[in-house]
């Protein structure tokens, strides 16, 4: 088998020989990637199944039809992508060929979490290979099924000399980071995120950093409760809550809270019955490890269980949960929960629950549910996020034309459709002169005079900006 060392240099060698450039030939191994997912369906629901006893429905919906419209977005688009971007000129440049060429960086690495382990490892990988790129993905050893199913697929259906599957734990994660990359994409937690910085640091390695953070749902002016109560279920608790992008926390009035509670447990008991963990539609916690982090959050917490509470350790499993009277420094509110726990905090105005979410670090996405648009006016103007949806949850990230990706603490770039090929790509400034015009020219050459100066400023002025390509 080959070193970690010796797979980068293998894949280095091979995109200096060119091979990826050709739009032909990023098309056909994107078209290679889709048949992948469509060949190994059953075999990657019964993986998903088996590290998060995810259902079917949510496994081909987040996992398996997110990749396939991915792919069919890039395939259709990449022709237009990488077309040349031709750029304004002034005088001095008129005729010069002045545009911007999208080229890839080289041998990319990209590194996925084991909440959606397949969605998350592939699809920033479409934006990589749409670019030109070679690339190394690295999976989460969490997610054991799914990495051995990647590791078995990925050789079959795509160029081994272009695209490799290095797999391990954190101590080899730790010395692919001591290798040189062109770019480091990285997907995960603050604290990981921390170390791929600064190993990148040492080659000042670009890098971009999908992150989480805690996901506020705002609700005021909500009339029509029972549908708020069935979007903010199905978000919060679809895979049981380990979602970057699952709604974290509610803020809403005491009434709003008072009317809504009910109303989640009648929605709670459709989607998943009288006994939940008997539900075939509720995903698991993904280890021993996180059923504990989560169970000691929740015992932590100086707030009140209304809803769920629930657990069994064996079965790493815990009940879809609520939990009210919680402050906002309480153990719940003091990191991300990534689990079926929901506090909901009280603010008896929209201004007020703005105040509390501004308070925190930027989301990776912000939710505001309200019949009154200019309440969900108001909270998009006075509050930063990665993403923000108003009436709904965690389905903005489902459109490969909007770019998907946080801002400070929640992340740093963008992906998905479009985005995903420039966080892939250099944009190279490029000026093509001919020999015409030398006297022109002549302006900028010594000796310097007031004359020449006069001239040539007039020259580079935006005043004389031409169109003329």
């Amino acid at each position: 088998m080959d070193t970690q060392n010796q797979v980068v240099d293998r894949l280095r060698a091979t995109f200096r020989s060119g091979v990826t450039l050709p739009v032909e030939f990023r098309i056909s191994q994107l078209k290679q990637l889709m048949a992948m997912l469509k060949d190994n369906e059953e075999q990657i629901v019964d993986a998903l199944h088996q590290d998060l006893a995810k259902p079917k429905f949510e496994a081909i919906l987040a996992e398996i039809d997110i990749l396939t419209n991915e792919l069919h977005y890039a395939i259709t688009n990449i022709g237009s992508w990488v077309q040349l971007e031709y750029a304004a000129k002034n005088l001095a440049t008129k005729l010069d060929d002045c545009f911007i060429r999208r080229e890839p960086l080289g041998v990319v690495l990209i590194i996925a979490p084991w909440n959606y382990p397949l969605q998350l490892l592939i699809l920033p990988m479409v934006g990589a290979i749409a670019a030109g790129n070679c690339v190394v993905i690295k999976p989460s050893e969490v997610s054991q099924a799914t990495d051995s199913l990647v590791a078995e697929l990925i050789p079959k259906y795509l160029s081994k000399d272009c695209y490799a599957v290095v797999r391990g734990g954190a101590e080899e994660t730790k010395a692919l980071l001591e290798i040189r990359f062109d770019h480091i994409f990285y997907t995960g937690c603050q604290a990981v995120a921390r170390s791929v910085v600064q190993a990148a640091s040492v080659y000042l390695t670009p890098v971009t950093l999908e992150l989480g953070g805690k996901c506020p749902c705002l609700i005021y002016n909500q009339e029509n409760v029972a549908a708020a109560a069935h979007r903010l279920v199905w978000s919060k608790f679809f895979n049981a809550g380990q979602s970057c992008v699952a709604p974290d926390y509610v803020v809403c009035s005491t009434a709003t809270r008072d009317a809504l509670l009910p109303v989640i447990r009648q929605v709670l008991e459709k989607f998943y019955g009288t006994e939940p963990q008997k539900s075939p539609d509720l995903s698991r916690i993904v280890s021993p490890r996180h059923w504990t982090r989560l169970m000691g959050l929740l015992g932590k917490t100086s707030g009140k269980v209304v809803i769920g509470g629930e657990s069994n350790q064996e079965d790493k499993y815990i009940a879809p949960t609520v939990v009210v009277d919680v402050a906002e420094d309480d153990a719940l509110m003091n990191e991300e929960i990534f689990g079926p726990i929901l506090p909901i905090l009280t603010e008896e105005s929209v201004e007020k629950g703005i105040e509390l979410v501004n308070r925190k670090e930027k989301p990776l996405a912000l939710y505001v549910f309200s019949d009154d648009s200019s309440v969900v006016k108001t909270v998009m103007g006075k509050t930063s996020s990665g993403g923000f949806c108003a009436n709904d949850g965690i389905i903005h990230m489902a459109l490969p034309s909007l770019p998907f990706g946080g801002v400070g603490a929640s992340g740093w770039g963008s992906y998905h459709g479009r985005w995903g090929f420039e966080t892939f790509s250099h944009r190279r400034a490029c000026m093509l002169r001919g020999w015409a015009m030398e006297r022109l020219n002549g302006l900028r050459y010594p000796p310097y005079t007031e004359e020449k100066l006069t001239w040539l400023r007039w020259t580079t002025s935006p005043k004389t900006s031409c169109s003329m390509m």
